[in-house]
């Protein structure tokens, strides 16, 4: 545990917070700053910093649970659609440098523009650095 690490200290129960799902590995929980009601956090118990870090098994398991609370939100009607969203270094905004999982609730009408956003900001790829790019990824 990190003394330091917000998430850490929720895990140890220092710091309450509204459970959605734990176990042995995992705690997933509500956001307290939500971008939208019912904004959820999966997080691994141990802490791991950055992305990178972690090993196949963690992040698969966080991909399930995730799925789990993704799952429950369109089943009950609570959502439409969900994204999930993970920031990994400073340069990607994250701010708490212990990794998780954001589980984002969409409404239809919600005007998010997340869509818009990527829209916006892609492009296409140079076909003159596709190969560099495929070295660099692979």
């Amino acid at each position: 545990m990190e003394r330091d690490c917000i998430f850490c200290r929720i895990i140890a129960g220092e710091i309450p917070s509204k459970k959605i799902f734990e176990d042995q590995t995992t705690l997933a929980i509500l956001d307290i700053n939500p971008i939208s009601e019912g904004h959820s956090l999966v997080i691994p118990k141990k802490h791991i910093a950055y992305l990178e870090e972690a090993d196949e098994t963690t992040l698969g398991h966080m991909t399930g649970i995730a799925g789990k609370i993704a799952r429950n939100m369109i089943r009950n009607r609570f959502a439409d659609g969900t994204n999930l969203f993970l920031a990994s270094h400073e340069s990607a905004d994250q701010t708490v440098f212990h990794i998780h999982l954001h589980v984002i609730p969409r409404r239809k009408g919600d005007n998010m523009g997340i869509g818009d956003w990527w829209r916006e900001k892609s492009g296409g790829l140079e076909e003159v650095k596709i190969p560099e790019i495929l070295k660099m990824l692979s």
